[in-house]
């Protein structure tokens, strides 16, 4: 397997490990919005510390890109980690959106876009037009992030509002516009679940 789909793969190993955030916001906290909220602030801030300091401090960065350069995407060598943004967007989520949505559409960020990219690069073979994304790995997306929210929020919202959710998830992995997956999948299905009745 190539270099670039072993950092990708394990870069999405440790992306499932985000599921961590919904999860204790509702069995730990107890849709508590207002510790959630502070203890992503807190996150959030060591996180643009740790990102302002390597752009400034060359020793600190080359320490950081040793440690973890293998799973940086090109451009977050020179820009904010998707790290920082799946923190900033989790804030975002418990800040404005109902608790169970909010659990959700972070829930559908760390389960979804990892199977997509999983299943993707393992048992993808058709690919959409001028993409890297396959038909499998979106199926993938919107299977999983269906049947998770079916056993997780099944009995607490209407299948409306979490289809839609998938849906627009699934959309929003796959969309090719110029900003990152960490931000536009929890947020468009967030948003797109916080308007269905």
């Amino acid at each position: 397997m190539a270099s670039r789909q072993l950092s990708e793969l394990s870069r999405k190993a440790i992306h499932i490990g985000s599921l961590v955030i919904p999860l204790s916001y509702r069995y730990l906290l107890d849709f508590n919005r207002l510790k959630m909220a502070a203890i992503l602030l807190v996150a959030l801030i060591l996180f643009l510390g740790v990102d302002f300091f390597r752009f400034q401090r060359s020793s600190f960065r080359r320490l950081f890109h040793k440690l973890f350069g293998s799973i940086l995407r090109k451009h977050e060598k020179l820009d904010f980690t998707g790290a920082t943004f799946l923190i900033f967007s989790s804030l975002l989520c418990v800040v404005f959106f109902k608790d169970i949505i909010a659990f959700l559409a972070m829930s559908f960020l760390s389960l979804g876009d990892t199977l997509a990219a999983l299943i993707g690069i393992m048992l993808g073979k058709r690919r959409f037009v001028n993409q890297n994304n396959t038909l499998e790995g979106s199926l993938a997306c919107f299977t999983s992030i269906l049947i998770y929210s079916i056993v997780f929020a099944g009995k607490l919202i209407s299948p409306w509002v979490y289809v839609t959710g998938a849906v627009v998830a699934t959309l929003a992995e796959l969309w090719r516009f110029p900003l990152d997956d960490n931000i536009k999948i929890p947020l468009l299905s967030g948003i797109a679940m916080s308007l269905i009745p």
